[in-house]
């Protein structure tokens, strides 16, 4: 099946559109990568989409056109890669949408919205529209989150040791994959949700993310304002647990460095990311792995990398290029995957990772002008991912 998976993570600064082609094979999964391609919100929309997120006010109206161009956005990247990577044949899309609130509270999810309305993918491409996929997990009492976890387990299942996948988004997550028991997986705190609020603030919006990790690279590691940062109650809590921009934003840090008095611009950069880089070591010790497969926009930042190969130690750090994943494309080749799963009523979720009681085929299909075929029953579910690369 050829299948496209669209994804704009917590950063909400482009849209990313990956090709996979998929079978099931027995009880496993192949994979074959076939490229990606990814936008950049326009400006417009990304100004509207910031000014709305937590903990701005919004109206109705606004999240009705935030829904509208989003899926506009996210429609034309769609029917592009279909296009370019598919020559106008895909199957199937798997579109994760935007996030814009995820309703935890008290240790619980209560709800989660994402935006990207499905109907413009479907008439953009023709194709059937998976989509809205946090929502059933959160209905069967999970986090919503880390989606991904399930094809995490599935593509490293037989690894030797404890093998961690790491998501550098707006928000890091691991996976926790080992022979020992059942997966794992929580988020970690922020990734680059600090480190790009505190670029925005402390250029004027002029830049909006930290280029290379340059300013941070310069700068020194502020101590009283990290260990400020550092007495979130947010990391104490035990796992499964998800968390978001509704906590890490730009008022956040700013309250934070109210308390700690001034700090110079490059310095702030250098705390928030060895708070990322710190924040996730301690949370790849606490179980125990010995393998780290990082993925995510922040695997483009040196000096983030290079402070969380600091603080891990002894523990491999590794890209999930190496064991053939784009690092750039991973979380979008993973929503290939799940729209792939329910496609063929299978579950998307690990229990073990999400806090649900049980596993759930994800999603709401959108039908497309090519038609809609719906699966055959009592097909097995999956155990492996196998990456196939050409």
């Amino acid at each position: 099946m050829r299948v496209i998976g669209l994804m704009s993570g917590t950063s909400h600064d482009a849209v990313d559109a990956a090709a996979a082609d998929l079978v099931l094979d027995g009880d496993t999964v192949v994979l074959v990568p076939l490229g990606l391609v990814s936008e950049a919100y326009p400006q417009a929309l990304r100004s509207a989409l910031s000014a709305a997120l937590p903990p701005a006010a919004t109206t109705m109206k606004d999240v009705c056109a935030l829904d509208t161009r989003i899926g506009q956005a996210f429609a034309a990247l769609a029917a592009r890669a279909d296009r370019e990577l598919f020559q106008g044949r895909a199957d199937l899309i798997g579109s994760h949408g935007q996030t814009v609130y995820h309703w935890a509270e008290g240790g619980r999810v209560h709800g989660t919205l994402q935006l990207g309305q499905p109907a413009w993918i479907a008439e953009a491409t023709g194709c059937p529209v998976v989509s809205d996929l946090r929502t059933r997990d959160v209905a069967a009492g999970g986090q919503g989150a880390p989606l991904v976890s399930l094809v995490d387990a599935l593509w490293l299942r037989g690894r030797p040791g404890v093998c961690a996948a790491l998501n550098l988004g707006g928000i890091a997550n691991i996976t926790v994959v080992s022979s020992a028991g059942d997966p794992l997986a929580f988020d970690t705190g922020p990734a680059n949700a600090l480190i790009d609020a505190a670029v925005r603030d402390l250029t004027d919006g002029r830049l909006d993310h930290d280029a290379d990790g340059a300013m941070a690279a310069r700068g020194t590691v502020h101590e009283p304002l990290l260990e400020r940062l550092l007495a979130e109650p947010y990391y104490a809590l035990p796992a499964p647990k998800t968390t978001g921009k509704e906590l890490f934003h730009g008022s956040y840090l700013r309250a934070a460095l109210a308390a700690a008095g001034p700090v110079p611009d490059d310095d702030v950069v250098a705390t928030v990311t060895e708070l990322t880089a710190r924040t996730v070591a301690d949370a790849v010790r606490s179980v125990h792995a010995t393998e780290v497969l990082a993925s995510g926009g922040g695997t483009r930042n040196p000096t983030l990398m290079g402070a969380l190969r600091r603080q891990l130690g002894a523990i491999a750090l590794r890209t999930s290029d190496e064991l053939g994943l784009p690092a750039a494309a991973k979380e979008a080749y993973a929503f290939a995957v799940l729209a792939f799963l329910t496609a063929h009523g299978l579950a998307g979720t690990a229990p073990s990772c999400t806090g649900a009681r049980h596993a759930s085929v994800l999603g709401s299909i959108t039908p497309g002008s090519r038609g809609l075929t719906l699966p055959a029953p009592d097909r097995p579910a999956p155990t492996r991912l196998e990456i196939f690369r050409r």
